[in-house]
């Protein structure tokens, strides 16, 4: 995820240019623009769509992809942000998702999940923790809200 120019948590992306030929040119245009070169390493591609919201303007729908990433590109993706066209500006830096919860209960995913999120993105980040593409051991995570408050709890079998 990243923290955008308004301090809301997001993920990359953007609108749609005529010269884009397909969604997924548009947001592997935006994915460079937003994150550097070390995104030309991959691509994201119509297979790794999940889901779609409507924006919160008119004529507004935001596509949702989910993209497995190797240990190298991920690196490789965070060194290099910082000398992307809109680090600075759109972007104020790449951050990482806790898919864990501390002893306590509270710290990790839980706490992080009361940030402020732009438009779905939180519901976003959960559905991809549910779906895929995550790392094959979580296996359910469970979220709760009453009150305003949210209790999210991962499941791991036991080894």
């Amino acid at each position: 995820m990243q923290m955008r120019f308004d301090g809301r948590l997001g993920f990359p992306g953007g609108f749609v240019d005529t010269q884009d030929s397909s969604l997924e040119d548009g947001l592997n245009r935006e994915l460079r623009e937003e994150l550097g070169e070390a995104v030309a390493a991959f691509r994201v591609e119509r297979a790794d769509y999940r889901s779609s919201h409507a924006g919160s303007g008119p004529r507004v729908v935001a596509h949702f992809y989910a993209k497995r990433l190797t240990l190298e590109q991920l690196l490789a993706v965070e060194t290099g942000a910082t000398r992307a066209k809109d680090h600075g500006l759109e972007v104020l830096g790449l951050v990482r998702v806790p898919l864990y919860t501390l002893r306590d209960g509270v710290g990790g995913l839980p706490t992080f999940l009361e940030n402020s999120f732009i438009g779905a993105a939180r519901e976003q980040l959960l559905e991809a923790t549910l779906r895929g593409p995550m790392e094959p051991e979580i296996r359910t995570l469970v979220l709760k809200r009453e009150g305003g408050k949210g209790e999210c709890f991962l499941f791991w079998p036991e080894k």
